[in-house]
């Protein structure tokens, strides 16, 4: 584990979906996933509030794009993108590639990359999620690129064809991108003037266009008027937005309660056939509880929000007060209210009241969740390893007191943290690369450890996909560029033949013909 420091500082459209649905939390697109959270059992808990249908709970239909003081702006720092973790988008999380990755002229597969590679790109913020397989950088001058799976069109480019490296959005040239979202397979994109626009999957309705349907492949507008949206997230099958005056608004697959208007959404359509009637268009969550000893439910008024964050099929949200809410899938306690119950609606975590200390940041692994308090102390709950007990509650994670936690990244089961001068990270097996600590060294930890190939180089901001990590390192200097030089970059340089897979492992026949083409390919770590 890494060393301790010595000093601490201190309801719109709705629609039906009659496929019959199975409790998952680990990844699938086709149900051909590696893992499931079949064992870790949500119960429905009814709270004694019904659904308000009225417009309250619905769109504000004041359009608020053409107030500047509110519109969001693009981050302020820059820096060099780096990844590693696996970038064989097409089979990562799956037993064997589906029939139409199988079929389609696809771009070779990468590989895992153990340790952080360099990549020449330039970066404001980088998007990706637990659930996903695909990413998304937003440059300096506000452009959206985007790279990784594509069976659903989730990357925007009007095609299924996976993209191994970032391309730009070309559909979204004329705006300025500032934020974005992803999910299992669907993206949100935020504009300068606080619009959102989605691709992608589309079946559950989580792009909120007002309709369902197999796949969007070009971003559309999502259909919502108001107040600019200035934050936003993605589950698996739903997303959240948050506009600039603490609203929040959800849309897509009700399963769960994730939505947080007190229903799953579950009817009979025939016979013994279930149903969801999924939200098309963002919807206005409108009560905030918490729960008393005695299991008295206690509606809380003046919450305004602040910041969102969703995993596969549960969200947390921090208000102005910052209180810590929590709703949807409540397996393995990853809510956080010592049980197991799922919640149809935002509910205040109350450890952090009986601490006395405040939320400032939230994060969602796929299984777990994660927050830093006003005391820079970071928090974990839930469960990122198949085994051992579940955390119920949110627990201080002692190996990280005393370190400046600035940034997490939580991928599927993996966790990512950049503080002080260093860059963290733990993580049970399988993992395929995400850690970063390096070829022929260990593949995972249960404990944190420092990522030794990014010593010297300054991480600004770290986020995770499913199985993969880019991180934004600075290069303000001419130390911190040499030092990013020395990393390795991946697979440039070499042209591939032909390319084959295992269950989980990849054969390249590369080009080497020429001089150029020995000499790129001997810089490889030799194996075995």
């Amino acid at each position: 584990m890494p060393p301790k420091k010595r000093t601490t500082k201190g309801k719109g459209k709705s629609g039906d979906n009659s496929k019959k649905r199975k409790k998952r939390d680990s990844f699938s697109s086709s149900g051909d996933d590696f893992d499931s959270d079949s064992g870790a059992k949500g119960d429905g808990n009814h709270s004694v509030f019904k659904d308000n249908n009225g417009s309250n709970a619905h769109l504000d239909e004041d359009n608020g794009t053409d107030d500047v003081a509110l519109q969001p702006k693009l981050p302020e720092l820059s820096g060099r993108l780096l990844v590693c973790g696996g970038t064989n988008w097409d089979l990562i999380g799956r037993k064997e590639l589906p029939k139409a990755a199988k079929n389609a002229a696809q771009t070779a597969p990468g590989k895992n990359l153990w340790s952080p590679h360099k990549t020449p790109y330039r970066v404001r913020a980088l998007v990706s999620s637990c659930t996903a397989c695909h990413s998304m950088i937003i440059t300096d001058e506000g452009k959206a690129m985007t790279w990784g799976r594509n069976d659903k069109g989730q990357l925007g480019h009007g095609d299924v064809k996976t993209r191994n490296e970032p391309t730009l959005v070309e559909g979204l040239s004329s705006h300025q991108i500032v934020g974005g979202a992803v999910g299992r397979s669907h993206t949100l994109f935020l504009t300068s003037k606080g619009q959102v626009f989605a691709c992608g999957d589309n079946k559950m309705g989580q792009l909120g266009i007002g309709t369902q349907s197999q796949s969007v492949m070009v971003p559309s507008r999502v259909l919502y008027k108001g107040k600019p949206i200035v934050k936003m997230s993605c589950g698996a099958e739903f997303s959240m937005i948050l506009d600039a005056v603490g609203n929040l608004y959800s849309f897509g697959s009700p399963e769960y309660g994730q939505l947080g208007h007190n229903s799953e959404g579950k009817y009979f359509a025939s016979g013994n056939k279930l149903a969801y009637r999924c939200e098309l268009t963002p919807r206005k969550l409108v009560f905030f509880i918490e729960k008393t000893r005695e299991g008295h439910i206690l509606p809380l008024e003046d919450v305004s929000i602040e910041e969102v964050a969703c995993g596969v099929n549960h969200s947390l949200a921090v208000d102005r007060k910052k209180r810590c809410f929590s709703w949807g899938f409540g397996g393995y306690g990853r809510l956080g209210h010592t049980e197991t119950k799922d919640e149809l609606m935002p509910r205040n975590i109350k450890t952090f009241d009986s601490l006395n200390r405040g939320v400032k940041h939230i994060f969602c692994g796929g299984t777990f969740s994660m927050a830093i308090d006003e005391n820079g102390l970071l928090y974990f709950w839930g469960q990122n390893k198949s085994s051992g007990e579940a955390t119920m509650y949110p627990k201080n994670v002692q190996d990280l007191n005393g370190w400046n936690v600035r940034a997490i990244g939580c991928a599927n089961k993996s966790i990512v943290v950049a503080a002080d001068e260093s860059l963290i990270s733990w993580g049970p097996s399988p993992t395929y690369g995400e850690l970063g600590y390096g070829e022929n060294k260990a593949k995972s930890s249960t404990t944190p450890q420092e990522v030794k190939p990014m010593e010297g180089i300054y991480t600004h901001r770290v986020t995770c996909g499913f199985a993969h990590t880019l991180i934004m390192a600075r290069d303000d200097s001419d130390q911190d560029k040499e030092t990013i030089d020395k990393l390795p970059k991946p697979m440039e340089g070499i042209y591939t033949h032909r390319v084959t897979c295992g269950f989980a492992h990849t054969l390249i026949m590369a080009r080497d013909d020429s001089d150029q083409d020995k000499e790129t390919i001997d810089k490889l770590p030799v194996w075995p």
